[in-house]
């Protein structure tokens, strides 16, 4: 019941902030992607370019994982090695990442108690850490998006499972949006109209039309 003496105009602490998160990427690899038959890839690759520009935009920490990356995988793709230079990729022999201890001691050191999960494929090395995560008591986020399975069915079954585990399905854009709340933001905003205008679609050319028809200072 609503006690209207207490309403505010407060967020909810189940919100994503830049300050109580952490942004996940596993196993975001060739061969991965090769395997993934549940959504168009070149979208997925977008979408986590996307989250990872968003994270950078934030300063939101990083971890980046994969598996078997020299004997079978390959690589982490590039665009996203690209958006975090410096940042030293973790790779594993397990496919739950979880089970191994070099990304639990990343996460760990974070301090973050939110975490925001995308990675290849979504039945496996994205639902095994993602109900482990849970089971230790974190709040995870699923970047349904920036995730695929090897079919359609896999990765909404997936998704079901996560779900009925206490985690919560997001998009890489809301999770942005989620992270800036407020176009008064002037330290962030010009960052985040630009992660939009290269990787959002009709709502990033959206943007571009109102700065150019209104002004620089058109909201998103």
């Amino acid at each position: 019941m609503v006690n209207i003496s207490e309403v505010t105009a407060a967020p909810s602490p189940d919100l994503l902030t830049p300050d109580n998160c952490a942004v996940l990427f596993v196993d975001h690899q060739p061969q991965m992607f090769f395997g993934t038959g549940s959504g168009d890839r070149t979208a997925i690759i977008n979408s986590t370019v996307g989250l990872a520009k968003s994270a950078k935009a934030f300063d939101v920490p990083v971890v980046l994982s994969t598996v078997a990356a020299e004997s079978f995988s390959g690589p982490i793709m590039p665009q996203l090695a690209a958006v975090f230079p410096e940042q030293k990729i973790i790779d594993r022999s397990t496919m739950n990442a979880w089970e191994d201890l070099a990304f639990v001691e990343a996460v760990k050191a974070t301090g973050r108690k939110k975490l925001v999960i995308a990675g290849l494929w979504t039945e496996v090395c994205v639902v095994l850490p993602a109900l482990s995560a849970i089971a230790q008591g974190y709040e995870v986020y699923v970047v349904t998006d920036a995730s695929g399975g090897v079919s359609p069915q896999a990765h909404e079954h997936a998704i079901q499972r996560m779900v009925q585990g206490g985690a919560v399905p997001v998009t890489w854009v809301q999770v942005l949006l989620e992270l800036q709340r407020d176009w008064a933001r002037t330290e962030t905003y010009a960052a985040v109209g630009d992660v939009v205008k290269e990787h959002g679609g009709a709502y990033g050319l959206g943007m571009v039309y109102a700065q150019a028809v209104i002004g620089a200072h058109a909201a998103g």
